[in-house]
């Protein structure tokens, strides 16, 4: 380009710099090294408004790197967790009947009650309290009319919607529901809830002295232990 060339392109670049243009931003202007900007530019002071300016570009510079890392490492995770997910799901494969067996035994055992003659799990995860409907009729053969649906949910919620949202999922009409329990929002109190069910959490419950002894029996077997 010869020496016009870069004559015109050191005067453009001062220019700028006495507007108050960062480094970077001149280096879009005018295509040259950073450090011949530096070695043109090192003579020009900035008022302390332009200063203001660069340094206030700087902490916003750095602050979008640090959400574009964190979007990354986020995709990161989701990623993984995604494919560690579909890893489990084919770990697992298709489940037997004896597995779909042992699973709602191991199901009870952790979430439903252990008073005898009363059979009653809880949960808040629709996917838990469908397969544990379809265990309840597989394998203790309890009869429709038998089966009583409970709902406890916090004040803030929709208690009907709840209702219906649970009888589809169960297939427990509401008429077989037990009055609901609303919980209180505690507004005073200084522990915070981070999770507040949308539906609340529902009960499978009946009273069926046999099927809860029977239950008791196979989680004993399972566990090798009486649960007497």
């Amino acid at each position: 380009m010869g020496y016009a060339g870069n004559l015109s392109e050191k005067l453009l670049a001062q220019k700028l710099r006495k507007k108050g243009y960062s480094y970077k931003e001149i280096l879009k202007r005018i295509k040259v090294s950073k450090s011949t900007i530096s070695l043109w530019c090192r003579d020009i002071a900035l008022s302390p408004t332009q200063a203001l300016r660069l340094s206030k570009k700087k902490l916003q510079g750095a602050a979008k790197g640090r959400i574009i890392g964190a979007k990354k490492q986020q995709q990161r995770r989701l990623a993984e967790t995604k494919e560690l997910l579909k890893k489990g799901r084919s770990e697992v494969g298709r489940m037997t009947k004896r597995d779909r067996f042992i699973a709602g035994i191991a199901l009870y055992a952790a979430e439903g009650t252990k008073q005898d003659g009363r059979v009653d799990f809880s949960n808040t995860d629709p996917k838990l309290i469908k397969f544990m409907m379809s265990w309840f009729r597989e394998f203790c053969r309890i009869k429709e009319e038998k089966f009583r649906g409970s709902i406890w949910i916090h004040e803030n919620r929709n208690e009907a919607r709840a209702k219906r949202f649970w009888s589809r999922t169960t297939g427990i009409p509401l008429k077989q529901f037990h009055k609901s329990y609303i919980a209180e929002n505690k507004t005073s109190s200084k522990k915070i809830r981070k999770h507040i069910h949308k539906y609340g959490v529902f009960g499978i419950r009946l009273v069926d002295v046999k099927a809860h002894r029977r239950i008791m029996g196979w989680i004993s077997g399972v566990s090798g232990g009486s649960m007497v």
